[in-house]
């Protein structure tokens, strides 16, 4: 997946989620928090009519996700790496929204080429060796 279809999906269900009046509070919280770092970004980027999409987008997700992806885009957000911040509390929302679709890996994120959090076996034999060679006086 990557970062900003990750972000958007986490939106999604956490707005989804907020509106409902059985949500948890943990889910509701990691959404609150997702999105107090989405509005940090777009501030630091100066785009500050970019907060207003974001919460336009909770009310019209259809009529505003093509817009909302687009700020995203432009705030930075398509080229984010696995450690970031804004990465990870949209990989939370969706480990409190959906944990089997998590714990399955269906929320990592594509970087560079490569997947966060991998999972699986290596089997066989490696070594290394390493030299010390210090400088005699």
């Amino acid at each position: 997946m990557e970062p900003i279809s990750l972000i958007v999906t986490a939106l999604t269900a956490g707005a989804a989620a907020a509106a409902k009046d059985t949500a948890g509070t943990a889910v509701k919280d990691a959404y609150e928090s997702l999105k107090a770092l989405i509005k940090k970004k777009f501030a630091e980027k100066g785009k500050t009519d970019s907060s207003t999409i974001l919460d336009k987008y909770e009310q019209k997700p259809e009529k505003t996700k093509a817009l909302l992806e687009d700020e995203l885009e432009e705030a930075g957000l398509k080229e984010l790496k696995e450690d970031d911040e804004i990465i990870k509390a949209a990989q939370e929302v969706m480990k409190k929204e959906d944990p089997e679709g998590a714990k399955e890996g269906k929320y990592n994120i594509n970087i560079s080429g490569g997947v966060q959090n991998v999972v699986g076996s290596n089997r066989g034999t490696a070594s290394q060796t390493v030299t010390y060679n210090p400088k005699s006086s």
